[in-house]
């Protein structure tokens, strides 16, 4: 050995022939920057072909665990410096190895050994370490910066080794220990849902330990996922007592509450809402005015009256962001004696509210508008139902009386109506675009379970109360901008090029031009209305929705490409969204002449706290459903249902069942008997041997051929295709089976392979009132 080692001694006694310790190979690479293998095996003069093997064995596992990277053909080392480490999120995948998200930089991928050390969410710093065969840059974690939560729900299991608690997707890589003793103080037995909080956290060679503090046996399984989802999104569903102290103390508005307020109680103005809707922030009126003018007001809860700036009620507020919908349970943003009592239009009621009053042309245009705290008096809670039984037979008995009875209120929804014509036309006139798509709610029964999946149908009342949101919106984002006011807008940007691209190539199906970059909403709104009387029109349509950018809150106004609009805002809904509550004290400051108050948060910090807490309540709202649904599904696994293909991949078919509205997917080797290739630009898997295609709206039986409820996925087995839609025709006659009631499986066949492009599937998403 011809190398000053100071770990020689311990490396001779590992090994008969010993080669430079990790210290040393550090020390070395320093002085020399960066080297490859054979420059390293140089400078230890190293020649022997074992030695050299074994050196090259030591610089990957030094690699793999974080202490040099190496980058280039041939590897070229350097050691791992303060510069190399990032900080990120995890985020698990139920399989077991996960990633940590960068902003500005390629996620690094963990393998399972790297996850043994954190949780889905936590923030660690991590270095990259090595590219492995798939291009990812492997990862390793340096420190847990910070957990995500330390309380979590799972199942109490037990075995050889004790007691554990096993959680669910996405942290099922994380069993829990807890003691014998814990476990028959709570007198909890195994396989019952219990909350634990973390005593010790995991590391390298020990799972983390963790205490009961409750056993959840009597609830049912609805309640328990929405629990279990706020842990896992951190998503806070208790208010600090100073909050709740705050709220409770206020009391209905008297006198002095009413100062310097505009006294509308003596107007006819009325709540619309869904049939289940609990907290009413909007209230409309409008009537015509001479030359065939309109003037409409929306009355939104002046939520900034109760919730005072940096307030507890404020930063209880800011920290959840939005209220996040649950099926049958609403996690609000303000505590409900506000969101369900004083700050709600109740009916028959004095209510507090800022008030948009809007002039309009005949022609549909914003001649002038102006903004003022107000007084109102609802005079009806109506249901979108009701409106809409209304507006098709005025002499319908299932409406209400407080509409057909009060001739105000009458003539206020009728001229409603009359506006909402004149504007829908002009939403067409700047191809703002409307989407055919479904939005389902489920029906539960009296023990929490499915019994039904139903979808959620868009009268014109629907659309009359989005355009009076849209007016009221838009407004405040021009008075925002003309009094450069500290406020948020809400952005949403065009497509970019590799999206617009991918609708270029679609469109082509129906012999329509889309351009490969730059599009605008009228070419959108082409496609979207020569395919919407289409049967497979909700296929075509969800994949352009997938084509969008995400929408989100900034202090910079870059305007609505969806709704075309140049400036856009939140106005109209603050019991549950902060930036418009942000927008209601940035407007009511200007207009009674008071000074901006001075919030303890930076516009471009609440732009994104607020963009952050929306995505994660519409992703815990998703989770919660899909995970509903294959619990559902699990009681009907090989059960046949009809279904329509709404996504193709490279991987297989996604179907969407007629009837129930749940996805599940047909894996590509469950197809068909024949060798089918992805076309990703027609959205078609083609057979390469008969010619069989299936895509986008295609009519398929399918049988639930299995269930994973830690992967949320459901798997489906294609039995046969019952109609083609009019782009997916076989591409050559093969034989005389006719497409509506061929075959689609052959045990006897080989499993065929996929084609090497990747895929991926898009979501819905909702939202109340535009």
């Amino acid at each position: 050995m011809s190398w000053n080692d100071p770990n020689a001694s311990s490396e001779a006694q590992k090994y008969d022939n010993p080669i430079p310790s990790r210290e040393l190979i550090l020390s070395t690479i320093n002085e020399h920057g960066e080297v490859t293998h054979q420059q390293l095996a140089k400078a230890f003069n190293i020649a022997d072909p074992d030695q050299f093997d074994a050196l090259g064995n030591r610089l990957k596992a030094m690699a793999r665990d974080g202490q040099v990277n190496r980058d280039g053909r041939p590897y070229r080392y350097r050691t791992v410096t303060q510069h190399d480490i990032v900080t990120g999120t995890v985020t698990a995948h139920p399989k077991g190895f996960g990633f940590v998200l960068l902003s500005d930089m390629p996620d690094l991928f963990l393998h399972e050994k790297q996850m043994r050390w954190v949780f889905n969410g936590d923030t660690v710093e991590a270095v990259g370490t090595s590219t492995d065969n798939r291009g990812r840059t492997e990862g390793r974690i340096v420190d847990v910066v910070e957990r995500r939560q330390n309380h979590f729900i799972g199942t109490l299991a037990h075995d050889e080794d004790g007691y554990c608690v096993e959680l669910g997707s996405p942290n099922n890589h994380q069993p829990i220990t807890v003691t014998e003793d814990n476990v028959q103080a709570l007198n909890a037995k195994q396989g019952s849902p219990v909350k634990v909080d973390i005593i010790d956290w995991p590391n390298q060679h020990e799972f983390a330990t963790g205490k009961i503090t409750e056993v959840l046996s009597d609830v049912n399984d609805r309640e328990l996922i929405i629990e279990t989802t706020l842990l896992n999104y951190d998503i806070p569903s208790d208010f600090s007592e100073a909050a709740l102290k705050q709220a409770n103390d206020y009391k209905e508005p008297i006198e002095k509450d009413l100062k310097g307020r505009i006294d509308l109680r003596d107007l006819p103005l009325v709540t619309i809402d869904g049939e289940d809707a609990r907290d009413f922030d909007d209230a409309v009126f409008a009537e015509k005015r001479s030359g065939g003018n309109y003037r409409v007001l929306v009355a939104i809860a002046d939520v900034s009256y109760y919730v005072t700036p940096n307030s507890p009620l404020d930063q209880d507020a800011y920290e959840r962001g939005t209220s996040v919908y649950f099926p049958h349970r609403v996690i609000p943003m303000l505590p409900e004696v506000l969101s369900n009592g004083l700050c709600s239009l109740n009916p028959n009621l004095d209510r507090l509210c800022m008030v948009a009053d809007i002039k309009i042309s005949r022609a549909g245009k914003v001649t002038g508008y102006e903004f003022y705290p107000g007084v109102m008096h609802s005079q009806a809670r109506l249901t979108y139902n009701q409106v809409n039984a209304y507006l098709e037979n005025p002499k319908d008995s299932s409406v209400p009386k407080s509409l057909t009875e009060n001739k105000d209120v009458k003539k206020s929804v009728d001229t409603l109506h009359q506006l909402y014509e004149l504007l829908l036309k002009k939403r067409e006139e700047r191809h703002a675009m409307e989407f055919e798509t479904v939005e389902t709610y489920i029906k539960f029964n009296e023990k929490g379970g499915i019994e039904a999946i139903l979808p959620r149908t868009r009268g014109d009342a629907q659309k009359l109360i989005e355009e009076c949101m849209l007016l009221a919106n838009t407004c405040a984002a021009n008075f925002a901008l003309q009094n450069e006011l500290p406020a948020l807008y809400r952005n949403h940007d065009k497509p970019d090029g590799e999206k617009s691209m991918r609708i270029h190539e679609y469109a082509k199906n129906f012999g329509l031009s889309f351009p490969e970059e730059n599009p605008t909403q009228a070419d959108y709104q082409r496609i979207i209305e020569a395919t919407k009387e289409r049967p497979d029109s909700i296929s075509i349509h969800s994949m352009l929705l997938r084509s969008m950018m995400q929408a989100n809150y900034s202090p910079d106004n870059i305007g609505h490409f969806g709704l075309a609009y140049d400036e856009y805002s939140h106005f109209t809904s603050p019991i549950r969204r902060y930036p418009d509550l942000m927008l209601h004290r940035a407007i009511k400051s200007k207009v009674t002449n008071s000074k901006q108050p001075v919030m303890d948060f930076s516009l471009e910090g609440a732009g994104l706290q607020t963009s952050d807490t929306e995505r994660r309540a519409e992703k815990a709202s998703r989770y919660v459903e899909s995970w509903l649904k294959c619990h559902y599904m699990k009681d009907h696994v090989g059960e046949e249902f009809d279904g329509v293909v709404t996504t193709v991949t490279n991987f297989g078919l996604f179907i969407t069942l007629t009837d129930l509205y749940i996805d599940g997917l047909v894996h590509i080797s469950n197809v068909g008997d024949d060798f089918f290739v992805y076309d990703e630009q027609q959205q078609q898997l083609i057979g390469k041997d008969r010619g069989t295609v299936f895509g986008l709206g295609d009519s398929v039986k399918v049988k639930v051929a299995g269930v994973n409820m830690d992967l949320l996925q459901i798997d489906f087995e294609l039995k046969s295709k019952l109609q083609s839609s009019k782009m997916n025709q076989t591409k050559k006659d093969h034989s005389n089976r006719s497409q509506s009631n061929q075959s689609a499986t052959n045990k006897d066949q080989p499993k065929k392979s996929p084609a090497k492009k990747s895929g991926s599937r898009g979501g819905r998403g909702s939202s109340k009132k535009s």
